[in-house]
């Protein structure tokens, strides 16, 4: 090239000036070049290949269900490699190549992605059947005082657990104490055998469950927001229908409709509650 990259002695290897300035077209060439090679791979034999895609845990059988016949729909000749990761997992993977796509929450950073549509998911209590809440048509936040709270790990998607927590706080619901769970056998125990509440939309309760029940929150104060993400400039066609499936069987089984807000939510310097 012409252009000494690197200074190395017996102790130490550092980038000189003249690398320093061709790093970030350096990086894009990397990126451009495994983009061909994804594209390469899903169009040899036609219109076959691999896309690997990852949803978070909370998506309910329903839609998984409807995401997979929709993809199969759109884009049969595509082998779909379906992944259950957490937001921060996803991220992670996305940004070191090894995920095509992916359905994540916000707020998070997106620096370096390409988002589908985001869309609202508003969350209701969730709370033993002869709890005094239950009996209300809707929950204020003040009203769960006096309550622990089942919450997902703060690192699968730290800003929007401490977004969650900011947003009760301000509310009138501070938890007595915020336990730990994702499984929905354990969540179920832990909501019949003490005294705690946990968060979700409606769908995620099945109307089976006599011992359980849920209820919507007074003005709606909370929501899920996610969206189809995705490394710029990858975004091939395999990766815009699998964005276009969970666009549509969201909207269709979760009742997620679009966030009317600007754009995705932003992260914060910090929260304002934590625990």
């Amino acid at each position: 090239m012409g252009v000494r990259l690197f200074e190395r002695t017996s102790r130490q290897v550092t980038i000189t000036k003249g690398g320093a300035l061709l790093l970030d077209d350096a990086r894009q060439l990397l990126a451009h070049s495994e983009a061909l090679m994804a594209t390469a791979r899903r169009i040899q034999e036609g219109h076959s290949g691999l896309l690997r895609a990852a949803l978070p845990a909370d998506i309910t059988g329903e839609s998984v269900a409807a995401i997979l016949a929709g993809f199969q729909e759109r884009e049969g000749g595509v082998e779909l490699e379906l992944h259950e990761l957490t937001t921060a997992e996803q991220l992670a993977r996305l940004a070191s190549h090894d995920l095509d796509v992916g359905l994540i929450h916000h707020p998070c950073d997106v620096s370096g992605l390409e988002l589908g549509p985001v869309l609202r998911h508003e969350l209701g209590v969730l709370l033993p059947q002869d709890a005094t809440q239950a009996r209300l048509e809707t929950v204020p936040l003040s009203a769960l005082t006096g309550y622990d709270l089942i919450l997902f790990p703060r690192a699968h998607a730290p800003a929007v657990h401490d977004e969650l927590l900011t947003t009760c706080a301000r509310h009138g619901y501070t938890p007595t104490a915020v336990r730990h769970g994702q499984g929905p056998s354990f969540i179920r125990g832990l909501l019949l055998g003490g005294r705690a509440i946990a968060f979700g939309p409606r769908d995620a309760h099945g109307p089976g469950d006599r011992d359980l029940t849920w209820r919507p929150l007074s003005g709606a104060p909370l929501a899920w927001r996610h969206s189809a993400a995705w490394p710029k400039g990858r975004g091939d066609a395999a990766v815009r229908a699998f964005a276009d499936t969970v666009t549509d069987a969201l909207g269709r089984t979760a009742t997620a409709g679009p966030d009317l807000s600007a754009g995705p939510p932003r992260l914060r310097p910090a929260a304002e509650y934590w625990i």
